[in-house]
């Protein structure tokens, strides 16, 4: 019975016996290959690490070569600051109402170009006023200048019966009371003359002051003809036509493109080197790769606070000197549209004339 309830249960646990049991031993692992787009996810993030990184080594020997070209040689400074131009103002000489304006912001002139027009009516009343002066004036001339030779006339037919006279007298075909009487003719003959000939000079004098009157009617005309007094750029428009002026009353302002500076802050050690007349160069950083010649044409006399719009290389450079380095204006001439006032920059001075320019400031201004 024991074999039977033995071989009974043996059917059984054979049926609940797991497969890889039957086989005599463990499942072997089977590894299933990953995806395919896991393996190109696993492609592009080592070519982008890789790109990271050389792109990281690029920048590093970027700014290396940058900073070591950079450098500047002993005997050179430099300074940071802004190009400036001179600024003129085109003003009026006497009050008076704007008439008309023949320019606008951001405008080139050249010198002499009209500008704005005043309103010169009350001028040219004058102006014919005076006219009127002159002529009446040059009338009077004319009349004392005849009066003058009437005189003349009779001062000579006087001098002419005294010496008839004068010669009657010894033979007694005259008497003495008649040459008494032609000799205070001809001295009254003479002195109508005398006045005759002041009233010749009272009349030209008359007729030049009313000349100078006519003159200077005209050149007040021509000032209130506004025009550029140099070749530049017309800045600001301060006032518009109709606007009533007082003397002396701003219309323009211009910029003299033929003064271009810039004005840099160097400390005691680097401003001692530097003379007036050393060369230098302009580096904008609008244009970074064109270093323009310039020159040292002012060095301040007393050192100052540094200003508040300058940087400077350290912040301990309380104390520092004003140098003012300007642009050759002949290499100005015919690039006036291209000069931008306010355009910042760095200029670089050169204080020992036998050190050379390193090769990015050799000298190229932009065209």
């Amino acid at each position: 019975m024991a074999e039977q309830k033995t071989q009974s249960r043996d059917p059984g646990v054979e049926s609940r016996t797991p497969p890889y049991e039957q086989h005599g031993g463990l499942p072997a692992v089977i590894e299933q290959a990953p995806p395919r787009a896991d393996r190109r996810r696993r492609s592009r993030l080592v070519l982008l690490v890789s790109l990271l990184i050389i792109g990281a080594g690029a920048g590093i020997g970027w700014s290396w070569w940058q900073h070591y070209q950079s450098r500047l040689p002993l005997g050179i400074a430099s300074g940071n600051g802004r190009l400036e131009a001179d600024e003129i103002d085109i003003d009026t000489k006497f009050a008076g109402r704007i008439a008309k304006l023949f320019a606008d912001e951001g405008d080139m002139v050249t010198a002499g170009q009209l500008v704005a027009l005043m309103d010169t009516r009350n001028l040219e009343a004058s102006l014919k006023k005076d006219q009127a002066v002159v002529n009446q004036a040059e009338r009077t001339l004319d009349e004392a200048r005849a009066n003058l030779e009437q005189q003349q006339t009779v001062v000579k037919l006087a001098k002419q019966e005294l010496d008839r006279t004068a010669s009657l007298v010894p033979k007694g075909f005259a008497t003495v009371e008649l040459l008494d009487q032609q000799r205070q003719q001809l001295n009254g003959a003479v002195a109508a003359e005398n006045a005759a000939t002041h009233k010749v000079g009272e009349a030209e004098h008359a007729l030049d002051a009313a000349r100078h009157s006519v003159e200077l009617d005209r050149v007040n005309i021509v000032d209130n003809a506004l025009v550029a007094p140099r070749e530049g750029r017309i800045e600001y428009r301060v006032a518009n036509v109709g606007e009533v002026l007082a003397a002396g009353g701003k219309v323009f302002t211009m910029l003299d493109t033929s003064y271009v500076y810039m004005d840099v802050y160097l400390p005691t050690a680097e401003a001692g080197r530097i003379r007036p007349g050393s060369d230098a160069r302009i580096v904008l950083d609008a244009y970074p790769a064109h270093a323009i010649p310039a020159k040292v044409v002012f060095i301040a006399s007393q050192a100052q606070f540094t200003p508040k719009t300058v940087e400077t290389k350290d912040e301990r450079d309380k104390l520092m000197f004003r140098i003012r380095v300007r642009i050759d204006p002949e290499r100005l001439r015919g690039r006036a549209e291209i000069v931008r006032s306010g355009l910042p920059g760095v200029a670089y001075l050169r204080a020992d004339p036998a050190v050379a320019w390193p090769s990015q400031l050799q000298g190229d201004a932009p065209s």
